[in-house]
């Protein structure tokens, strides 16, 4: 039983793209391990950008610089 947890910046990922997310990595644990797609859990976690640096900053200090 696979458990899969994806982390993204919370900044409008719809509810369509989110799917997509859930849908290609049951799919790539299907094709590259043999996965059981009924068994296979995935969770999409979303966070403020000023919670994930990089580097030793902030993502959102990072992208005002668009880096």
């Amino acid at each position: 039983m696979p458990l899969v947890t994806v982390t993204i910046t919370r900044e409008g990922a719809t509810p369509a793209q989110k799917a997509r997310i859930i849908q290609g990595v049951t799919q790539l644990l299907v094709d590259v391990l043999g996965k059981n797609p009924a068994t296979t859990h995935v969770i999409i976690e979303e966070i403020d950008a000023d919670s994930w640096g990089i580097a030793g900053e902030p993502v959102t200090t990072r992208r005002l610089r668009g880096e």
